[in-house]
């Protein structure tokens, strides 16, 4: 069996229903670049998200240290841990020499004459994440027919660059559109896995064997020079067999041959698998304890200057099997109004297709269905297709992995602490958040670091509500006063307790013990800001690094933004809990609440 085949069955799942995501933190772009307008203006500049225009922040660059740990926040639609859908999210990052944001909001040409010395992939004016290579070899591949396309009349020509949910083979910066909808694609990629979330655990040992992390990916060589001066003329095979059989001219013996290779695996540890965490339908908000969901990340110990960090987002109906539908399910393109040959009827009560089709019930486009048997009366359902299975995606900008600075143990525990959100209310902020800090609850002890570092925006809709001057964002971190009503619930700690969330007024910092030119750099933003309009921090630049802090002494430190606690964006807060010795497990609550309803349901 060759590698392309041994994939087809496991990669069906990877399309999903009406659904987007959203990257909280780090920032997602939705292929934004510092627009002013709350609308983006190229949804086609790096990549296909599937989502609205709103999508995304304006800016968002930071850098993490090495080994760091970072507190990924996104917010999607339709559930995941639930039972209406299956659902997996893919974390994954990627880091090249030539990653970047871009400075213009055009496409990048896939016409290498159209770039600076004719080099596309060092036009430094354009954004690019995948290479023009990468991009040229997904355009000229033979598509995996394998597939479920349903009852989708795909493109004739036959290549990776249509899919059921891209039909018309559009481009998106250089993103293969087939790499983009299939996991794990069967192809060498730039992408490394850090964690697969599904609702189904016993998959983790699949996604781990087969993850490119550990295993390498075959593929057919042809030189780039040929592709680049041929290009349509040449379809690349996706398979050994094929692949051995390639020459261009076609049958000329002294013709270009191919050359099937297998690429090594990225040498790094399998991913991360683990249950998804629950959030409800038609939501696009918080979990179910109230918070954004999240994923930890420990950053990796690299030193790269270009990496970026995309989220998928992939769910599908439960009307059946994606797991095992292939393209033996596909409808007879001349019988397309027979729809898919999925057996929808094994569910739904019938004793045979021909029964089913009698009465409606088919995979196909807004299906009329009968539910009466005698009645002739349809109900038409809003079916379509290409969202049996569908995927949405994100990415972040561009960020940094830089080494510890010296002096900081290998092996001590560093914190990002990184705001959310943007300018504006609620409505006016959707799909994004308004701001918060993250993670706003920060459990460490004495011995950790933490990095306080920021970026916003000066480009922010102008009609965005918010203090301080138009279209900005600002932050700082004021301690909070001291405490004066006891916490309702949860750990608080030993010794001096300061600050509470409920008030509005920051500490009067007169005899505090803690370092005085601390808290005046995190107020005032020191040293990046030395003067100029500071009262609502106007003045100060739209990024901020405080560097690395060790944490303080034992206790529950609470702060506020002191701009942002207005009204419109009430409640910037955070807190950070510092304890004596190693902080809590993290909490399981859908672990928690399955045993708690197995409990109820034996009680009833």
């Amino acid at each position: 069996m060759s590698p392309l085949s041994c994939l087809l069955i496991c990669s069906i799942f990877l399309h999903d229903a009406l659904a987007s995501i959203h990257l909280q933190n780090p920032r997602g772009s939705g292929n934004r670049l510092d627009e002013p307008n709350r609308e983006r203006r190229n949804r086609r500049r790096l990549f296909d998200s599937q989502a609205n225009d709103r999508q995304g922040y304006n800016v968002g660059n930071l850098y993490y240290y090495q080994g760091s740990k970072l507190q990924v926040e996104w917010t999607n639609q339709h559930s995941c841990g639930g039972d209406n859908a299956n659902c997996e999210i893919i974390l994954q990052y990627m880091c090249s020499n030539n990653v970047r944001d871009g400075a213009i909001l055009t496409t990048i040409p896939d016409v290498p004459s159209r770039c600076e010395n004719g080099n596309c992939d060092t036009d430094i004016k354009f954004g690019m994440h995948e290479d023009f290579e990468s991009y040229k070899r997904c355009r000229l591949r033979s598509r995996n027919f394998g597939l479920f396309v349903g009852d989708i009349r795909m493109n004739r020509d036959g290549r990776a660059r249509f899919t059921r949910q891209n039909t018309r083979g559009l481009r998106y910066g250089y993103e293969c559109p087939e790499e983009r909808d299939y996991y794990p694609y069967w192809h060498p990629t730039p992408w490394r896995d850090i964690a697969v979330l599904t609702n189904d655990v016993s998959r983790c040992d699949y996604y781990k064997a087969q993850s490119e992390n550990v295993k390498g990916r075959g593929y057919c060589y042809i030189p780039l020079e040929l592709l680049v001066a041929q290009d349509r003329r040449i379809r690349i095979p996706n398979n050994k067999a094929d692949c051995d059989k390639f020459s261009f001219p076609a049958n000329d013996p002294n013709g270009v041959k191919g050359v099937w290779k297998v690429a090594p695996s990225h040498g790094i540890a399998a991913p991360i698998c683990q249950e998804n965490q629950y959030s409800r339908d038609n939501h696009n908000g918080n979990g179910i304890n109230g918070q954004t969901n999240t994923f930890n990340w420990t950053l990796p110990n690299i030193e790269e200057d270009n990496c970026i960090f995309r989220i998928r987002y992939n769910v599908t109906s439960n009307d059946f099997n994606g797991w095992e539908t292939t393209s033996e399910q596909n409808a007879d393109p001349l019988k397309r109004v027979d729809g898919a040959k999925v057996p929808l009827y094994k569910n739904l009560g019938f004793d045979s297709r021909c029964d089913a089709s009698e009465r409606g019930f088919l995979l196909k486009n807004d299906p009329e269905v009968k539910i009466f048997d005698g009645l002739d009366i349809g109900l038409k359902l809003a079916v379509d297709i290409r969202q049996a299975g569908r995927t949405f995606e994100d990415r972040s900008f561009r960020f940094e992995v830089r080494p510890r600075p010296a002096g900081i143990p290998a092996d001590a525990n560093i914190y990002n602490v990184n705001v959310r959100g943007k300018r504006g209310n609620i409505v006016q902020t959707y799909p994004s958040t308004e701001y918060d800090f993250v993670p706003a609850d920060l459990h460490a002890t004495p011995d950790d670091y933490t990095h306080l570092q920021w970026t916003g925006s000066n480009t922010n809709n102008n009609g965005n509500a918010g203090q301080g001057l138009r279209g900005t964002d600002r932050h700082n971190y004021v301690l909070l006063h001291e405490q004066i009503y006891p916490e309702g619930s949860g750990y608080t700690g030993p010794g001096v307790k300061v600050g509470h969330f409920g008030v509005n007024y920051p500490m009067n910092l007169t005899g505090t013990s803690l370092p005085l030119d601390m808290l005046e750099k995190l107020a005032y933003l020191k040293p990046a800001q030395l003067g100029g309009e500071m009262s609502e921090l106007d003045d100060a630049g739209p990024y901020f690094d405080a560097g690395l802090m060790k944490a303080p002494g034992p206790g529950t430190y609470h702060y506020m933004c002191s701009r942002n606690n207005a009204f419109t964006n009430r409640d910037q807060k955070g807190r950070f809990i510092i304890h004596p010795t190693s902080p809590p497990a993290k909490r399981n609550l859908n672990s928690e609440l399955e045993e708690l309803l197995q409990i109820l349901t034996s009680k009833s």
